[in-house]
C-alpha cells in the first residue's frame, strides 16, 4: 500500500464528510422546528466495507 496515496485518499474523504455533513446538519436545523431547543443530538456511523469496523461518535452541537 502507497502510504502517502491512501493519506491524501482518506483526508479527502473525510473533507467531504465533513463539509457534507455540516451542510445537512445546517438544513435539518433550518426545515425543522427546533423552538426551545438549545442543543442537537448528533451521531455519526462509520462502517467501512470488509473491516468489520463500527465506528461510533456520539455528540451535542449547540443552537443558542
Amino acid at each position: 500500500m502507497d502510504q502517502e496515496k491512501f493519506n491524501l485518499s482518506m483526508r479527502k474523504f473525510l473533507k467531504q464528510v465533513g463539509v457534507t455533513s455540516q451542510q445537512q446538519i445546517e438544513d435539518a436545523v433550518r426545515n425543522n422546528d427546533l423552538t426551545g431547543k438549545t442543543q442537537l443530538k448528533v451521531k455519526v456511523v462509520l462502517t467501512p466495507e470488509d473491516t468489520g469496523l463500527n465506528h461510533v461518535v456520539e455528540g451535542e452541537i449547540d443552537l443558542s
